[in-house]
């Protein structure tokens, strides 16, 4: 899990326009989430551990990439969001890029990102 704020807005768009694009979300002072952050791994299963991957690993490197990077931050300022608006879809984006190539084994299927208990987003290898 991971806790930090955001504004959306996108610098394209007029301040009527991004008030119909985001509503409540686009207030200027931003709010918050606790968002719970999922990894998927696929792979071979290795014949010594039973594992995929090892889970020390992998739980230190989304500690890292991750939670270190965004938890307690405001994704505005990020330089992932430089050009883009930190909405929930473009973080969990972000997330599987940051993680994508830092695998000690395996290969990431999937990052899942839950914003509230009515919305989730999900990104996939290929999609």
């Amino acid at each position: 899990m991971l806790s930090a704020s955001h504004r959306l807005h996108a610098e394209g768009l007029s301040a009527e326009e991004n008030r119909a694009a985001y509503g409540k979300c686009n207030n200027e002072h931003g709010h918050g989430h606790n968002y719970f952050v999922e990894v998927m791994v696929a792979g071979q299963v290795d014949e010594a551990t039973g594992m995929v991957i090892d889970m020390v690993a992998l739980d230190r490197l989304v500690r890292e990439k991750v939670i270190e990077r965004f938890d307690r931050a405001n994704l505005n300022l990020d330089p992932l969001f430089a050009d883009r608006v930190p909405t929930t879809e473009n973080l969990t984006q972000a997330i599987f890029g940051l993680l994508q190539d830092g695998l000690p084994a395996g290969e990431l299927e999937q990052v899942r990102v839950e914003e509230t208990e009515n919305n989730y987003f999900e990104c996939r290898l290929g999609g």
